[in-house]
């Protein structure tokens, strides 16, 4: 997924919906036909925050914006989005996925003002 640069959700043929966060199940029916396809990376802004004070190992970035992503095909992910200007961030605003190469091992999805 996220190491080769693709954003994956979670979808249901029989429910016809992505769902997010990743389970062995549809949510609501519990029927079992989950597959993972490829996210278009697009979303908007649904709620956000900007953190002024971080942790030590986060304390370098602040401040930064953790936000709730609401995506294209319909579910919510809490991801952060980069920006020079934490402070013109807005309800709504166009965003786009991505990838950022935290250590060898782990690859995160993170978005961008579209």
């Amino acid at each position: 997924g996220c190491k080769a640069g693709k954003l994956l959700l979670q979808y249901s043929k029989s429910a016809d919906k992505y769902f997010f966060y990743p389970r062995p199940f549809v949510p609501g029916t519990g029927e079992r036909d989950v597959e993972w396809v490829e996210a278009s990376g697009e979303g908007t802004i649904y709620s956000y925050t900007v953190a002024e004070r971080a942790g030590p190992a986060f304390q370098d970035d602040a401040p930064f914006v953790v936000a709730v992503i609401q995506l294209k095909e319909g579910p919510r992910m809490l991801s952060n989005v980069r920006t020079d200007s934490p402070y013109d961030i807005k309800i709504g605003d166009k965003v786009k996925v991505y990838f950022d190469k935290a250590t060898d091992d782990v690859t995160l999805p993170k978005f961008d003002l579209a």
